[in-house]
């Protein structure tokens, strides 16, 4: 996928306030802090379409941006951050269950650690979620430049055990080196390209 063109739709907290268009959409969930939007803006190339924030948790939005005028990229916002006040922590379960439950248009997700983290329970439980939904889902672990490749390894094969995810399925990501851009935007690709043939033989 060769991304030519992005545009910041809206920003959303409930299914009233989502765009009304018939785009596919893929979802970006991570800890706050983890580097979503640096993906983010490293995925469209675009170095601030996405803000980011040395402060974590200012993302308590669900931000919409077309791609190539044919595709929705979702930012969801951070969850986990013991800093922010309790309710808006609380307000954010509901916000993302909402979207990630009732959005016909959501076709997978980007799930976003730390690779020198290990995963946590809101990690493991979104993933045992998306799993008993069908939801296909690909985990990326950033900041891989702050490890050799040698301690990437290791960490990829102790985050795919913990997850119970083949590690092809795990993708090591750098927003600093570019690193794992080109195999995110195949694998996200080759998920639309499936969804259009499976939405051509239902048409």
């Amino acid at each position: 996928m060769k991304i030519h063109d992005v545009q910041f739709i809206k920003s959303a907290v409930k299914p009233d306030q989502y765009p009304d268009y018939d785009f596919a959409e893929i979802a970006f969930a991570g800890r706050s802090n983890v580097g979503k939007s640096s993906m983010i803006n490293t995925l469209i190339q675009r170095r601030d379409m996405v803000k980011t924030s040395s402060k974590p948790g200012c993302t308590q939005l669900i931000n919409f941006f077309l791609v190539n005028e044919s595709l929705s990229f979702v930012d969801l916002p951070g969850y986990g951050y013991a800093k922010v006040s309790k309710k808006v922590r609380a307000t954010w379960q509901p916000m993302v269950e909402n979207y990630l439950a009732g959005r016909p248009n959501l076709l997978g997700l980007i799930l976003i650690l730390d690779i020198r983290r290990d995963p946590r329970e809101e990690e493991l439980s979104l993933a045992r979620w998306l799993g008993s939904h069908n939801l296909p889902y690909l985990v990326v672990l950033t900041k891989a430049d702050k490890l050799s490749k040698t301690q990437q390894q290791k960490r990829v094969a102790a985050i795919s055990s913990r997850m119970d995810r083949d590690r092809d399925k795990v993708i090591v990501f750098s927003a600093k080196t570019r690193l794992g851009r080109d195999t995110i935007l195949d694998e996200i690709t080759s998920l639309v390209e499936w969804y259009h043939t499976q939405k051509g033989e239902t048409d």
